[in-house]
């Protein structure tokens, strides 16, 4: 690669040399720690940001819930005083203490757990969903931050060409080649030039505040970017897909999955109930005779049990579980459209970007060849600044035309990298 350079044509004139590849300010060259930065900023942004810890929290809810279904119901304790005592053969009943304890049908407890896992694997999902959508913004926002630092740099250097091309400008005046009229335009282009970069600026600093914001940290701090990146040259042309276990689609199946172990529960919750106690009757004797076993107290063991005749509202729950998973379903299929919708966008887009980049490098390469020329003509006094600014107003066209084509592929990419791996 040439490197800019300055030769000496004549007394105080110079000739302007640029390359190519210099005007794009290397926006194709790679370097590797851009993934590594970004995918720094992203961890960041994973263990700060509130609605991943939120969402954890309810994970772990959704995980204590697994003990709070494995128990028995309560047991039942009684107590009871006669006040007005029964008399029996041995004795007045004076009080009466019993204990009961309800029994789900065998494997009941088993099926609550498992429904109580299953919710839990749902809610698992959805951190994996919100990590994903996370990562995906955090990408786009530094993507638009590499853009935005990347045009400030396009712009500084049309301002340095134009302070270059009004230096030949005053020298024309001197020897009344060119008119003031020209050098005012040129003092009026930087101007503007330079107040694009200050806007730029502005816009920067609200971005990174909104990039902060994302990874859950202080506003104030600077956010580094990367100098350059380029658009690869390879493609596959293989058809992106969406990723059968994407989040957002295995959030369905969890779902799905927890629906079958509510209709399990529900079949264990038809089933009859086994319940046991026991009766304790304290009796006082009796003193107007003696009597064998007087006052003996009395000790009742129970066996109940408890069947539900009346079992509509158990069949009523298996048909809302049959239409819930049919609902699953055809949401599944729905986002499922929907995603892959979304892909089939972000790769023409990103397609479209690669071939607007191309474009905008053969333009800028007939620009600097145009421009070349310019400079050239000035050795022999017939220089024309208005070109010249038609000629840097296309080059700065091209230059940040080529600067978004390239963000606006890595954004596509981030998209790409979201719903298909």
């Amino acid at each position: 690669m040439r490197n800019l350079g300055i030769e000496l044509i004549g007394p105080g004139i110079q000739r302007i040399r640029f390359n190519t590849l210099l005007v794009l300010f290397a926006l194709f060259t790679f370097y590797s720690v851009s993934g590594q930065q970004l995918e720094s900023y992203i961890k960041v942004a994973e263990e700060n940001n509130p609605e991943i810890q939120s969402f954890n929290l309810k994970y772990e809810i959704a995980e204590e819930k697994i003990n709070e279904v494995n128990a028995y119901p309560d047991t039942e304790f009684g107590i009871g005083y006669f006040v007005s005592e029964p008399e029996t053969r041995t004795g007045p009943q004076k009080l009466r203490l019993s204990v009961r304890q309800m029994l789900p049908w065998f494997g009941t407890i088993t099926a609550r757990e498992n429904y109580a896992g299953s919710m839990a694997d749902a809610e698992y999902v959805e951190i994996a969903v919100a990590k994903r959508q996370l990562a995906l913004s955090v990408a786009q926002a530094y993507y638009r931050l590499y853009a935005n630092e990347a045009k400030q740099k396009v712009l500084k250097e049309n301002i340095e060409l134009l302070e270059t091309f009004h230096e030949l400008a005053l020298n024309s005046l001197e020897v009344g080649s060119t008119s003031a009229v020209d050098v005012l335009r040129l003092q009026m282009r930087q101007n503007d030039l330079a107040q694009q970069k200050e806007t730029l600026e502005q816009e920067f600093n609200a971005e990174e505040v909104l990039f902060n914001n994302l990874l859950n940290r202080e506003e104030n701090l600077s956010v580094e970017v990367v100098d350059s990146l380029f658009i690869p040259e390879s493609q596959t042309d293989e058809r992106e897909r969406v990723a059968e276990v994407h989040p957002e689609l295995l959030k369905f199946d969890k779902l799905y999955e927890s629906v079958v172990e509510a209709e399990k529960l529900n079949l264990k919750d038809a089933s009859p109930k086994l319940g046991f106690g026991v009766d304790y009757v304290s009796v006082a004797e009796r003193t107007d005779m003696a009597l064998v076993d007087n006052g003996k107290d009395i000790l009742m063991p129970m066996v109940s049990v408890s069947i539900p005749i009346f079992n509509s509202k158990y069949k009523s729950v298996t048909r809302q579980n049959e239409l819930r998973q049919k609902e699953l379903q055809a949401q599944k299929n729905q986002r499922l459209n929907l995603l892959q919708t979304s892909l089939e966008k972000a790769v023409s887009i990103r397609n479209s970007a690669r071939v607007a980049a191309n474009t905008f490098i053969e333009n800028l390469e007939q620009a600097k060849d145009a421009e070349e020329i310019l400079i050239r003509s000035y050795e022999t006094g017939t220089i024309d600044f208005n070109d010249v600014l038609e000629i840097q107003e296309l080059q700065l066209k091209f230059q940040t035309g080529l600067v978004e084509a390239v963000k606006n592929y890595y954004m596509q990419a981030a998209v790409i990298n979201y719903l298909s791996k």
